[in-house]
Order: C-alpha cells, then sequence, then structure tokens
C-alpha cells in the first residue's frame, strides 16, 4: 500500500481491465488469505481502481518469454510509462524494454525516497 500512495504522489499510476483482473486474482490466492483478509483486499483493490487511469490497450504484443505478462507491455505502450514496477523475473530479464524500465518495487520505492 506504501508502494502504491508514493508512486501515485510523483507518477501516474496506469491499469487496464487484464492487468486489474489479474492483480485481483492473484490477491485472492489462499497463499495470501493469512496476510491480508477479503475486507482488505477489497479495500486495496478499490484504492488501486480509483487512484490509476484506465488504458485499454490497443496493441497486442508477444514478446515476453512468459505469454501471459505480455499485458504488462501492452499497458505500457498504450500509457507510454517511463517504468514498469514488477517482481516478476521474465519482464525483470527484459529492462530495459522500448526505453521503458523494469523495477522491482524495493528500487522503484528506493528511488522515490532519494527524490
Amino acid at each position: 500500500m506504501r508502494a502504491l500512495l508514493q508512486a501515485r504522489a510523483s507518477d501516474v499510476l496506469a491499469l487496464s481491465t487484464p492487468v486489474f483482473a489479474e492483480i485481483a486474482e492473484v490477491l485472492a490466492r489462499p497463499k495470501f488469505a493469512g496476510a491480508i483478509s477479503p475486507d482488505r483486499r477489497d479495500d486495496v483493490l478499490e484504492l488501486l481502481s480509483v487512484a490509476a487511469i484506465w488504458v485499454e490497450p490497443t496493441e497486442l504484443l508477444a514478446e515476453c518469454a512468459d505469454p501471459a505478462d505480455d499485458k504488462y507491455l501492452e499497458l505500457a505502450v498504450a500509457a507510454s510509462a517511463r517504468i514498469i514496477v514488477s517482481s516478476d523475473k521474465h519482464l525483470l530479464l527484459m529492462t530495459p524494454w522500448r526505453g521503458v524500465e523494469i523495477l522491482r518495487p524495493t528500487e522503484f520505492l528506493s528511488r522515490q525516497i532519494r527524490g
């Protein structure tokens, strides 16, 4: 949540329907049940939903080693993103991709703090 608030303060968050759906699905997985209650999960998803700009990609890509991750690249193109924040190993291996940096959340936050 802190990362979201810091990102929103200095950058614009972008979401697409497929990316939001994956975030919701991941947060609903049993391994997160002990870490986040369903009510808290719903709060996080609502905060994400209202804090972000919504962009629906029009260009389909097939550039990531994991095709399921192409939705993040498609969103980055549609939103003219400078940075993708992810812990996904397939995406991280692509940095920089088309001039877009792909950073781990800790790297992104570190840059925000250093300013």
